[in-house]
């Protein structure tokens, strides 16, 4: 498993311009949020001093209800590829994502945690839903002939609807916190 996990980090690196191309941009109204509830102006500081804010998010495919059925659909292919989703898999709802504000507060060094969620769609084409898959670490590091096999069912599928496109939901947890002065016991 350790050498699984440590050949998906290098992967990155052969995916770094596709990445920039591929994936989508985040809400201006989750950047806005950041800037409203760390209460930033330019050349204030972040972190390294005691009043500063830490602030990060995390972002994933969400399944909202009456969203886009190709997900699900397209699992067979993944399953017989041998890459499915393991027993279990949870597909993550808008809004209720998870957040990090009790390990932020447990740690000592923040208070006035703040967690927002951001839920977006974006449409892709059949050749831009698989220019994002391919900044994925996990379809980077498949054999060559499984994504061979899923791209080709994702292009014939795609080609089979009226438009030719999919909408994917994408979620997001914004974290704000205050560094405390000096650290909780």
């Amino acid at each position: 498993m350790v050498a699984d996990r440590d050949r998906l980090k290098v992967t990155f690196d052969s995916a770094a311009r596709l990445y920039e191309q591929a994936r989508p941009g985040y809400p201006a109204e989750l950047y806005d949020e950041l800037v409203r509830r760390a209460d930033l102006s330019p050349g204030d500081r972040l972190l390294e001093r005691p009043g500063g804010r830490l602030a990060f998010w995390t972002a994933t495919h969400v399944f909202p209800a009456g969203g886009d059925t190709f997900f699900t659909d397209i699992q067979e292919v993944y399953d017989e590829i041998g890459e499915g989703l393991p027993p279990g898999a949870i597909q993550p709802v808008p809004g209720e994502l998870p957040d990090a504000a009790a390990e932020i507060e447990g740690s000592g060094y923040f208070e006035h945690v703040v967690v927002r969620q951001f839920d977006w769609e974006v449409s892709y084409s059949a050749e831009e839903y698989v220019r994002l898959l391919s900044t994925f670490s996990g379809h980077i590091a498949m054999d060559a002939w499984k994504r061979d096999r899923l791209y080709g069912e994702i292009r014939r599928r795609l080609g089979e609807r009226r438009d030719g496109r999919l909408r994917r939901h994408w979620g997001a947890a914004l974290h704000i916190a205050r560094r405390r002065a000096v650290p909780a016991p």
